[in-house]
């Protein structure tokens, strides 16, 4: 689905382990690493668009993760010029997201890459809560800053030990 701004509707998923590391998947043959994402279809909710693209994407089901918090707000961020589809309609100049921060329950086993027919991600690791800012691409840092910033407190909060 894609706004009257020419914003992709779009939900991002940061998934925490209870040491507070960060799942941090490679995309498949590319040198980019990122968050799990992905667009929300328009029968969907942004919480059902989550669990789809959670299993998707990482082969985890709802019983597999805890909510832990979300964006209060979407978060945008613009495609640079050179990505921009302008052939395709209705043109998307970016994405439109609301992240969520999911705390996995099952083992690092649960997670298969290999569950979806067209993988994502090649191979993942366990990061450090800060690390993706400096990591993803460039024009996807500021957006990863933010909601980094406004899901640390549920982290801390809900997850990690006192």
């Amino acid at each position: 689905m894609i706004d009257q701004d020419g914003y992709r509707l779009n939900v991002g998923i940061i998934i925490a382990n209870k040491q507070g590391k960060l799942f941090w998947g490679k995309r498949i043959q590319q040198e980019a690493w990122q968050f799990p994402q992905g667009g929300i279809r328009e029968s969907e909710t942004p919480q059902q668009a989550v669990f789809r693209e959670l299993r998707e994407e990482v082969g985890l089901s709802p019983s597999d993760v805890r909510v832990l918090g979300k964006t209060s707000d979407w978060l945008h961020y613009d495609l640079p010029k050179h990505l921009i589809r302008h052939y395709s309609q209705p043109v998307c100049v970016g994405q439109k997201q609301i992240w969520f921060l999911l705390g996995l329950e099952s083992s690092d086993d649960a997670i298969n890459l290999a569950d979806h027919p067209t993988p994502e991600f090649e191979t993942w690791t366990w990061v450090d809560y800060w690390r993706p800012v400096q990591e993803v691409v460039n024009f996807k840092q500021s957006v990863y800053h933010l909601a980094l910033t406004e899901l640390e407190d549920a982290l801390n909060k809900f997850w990690l030990p006192k």
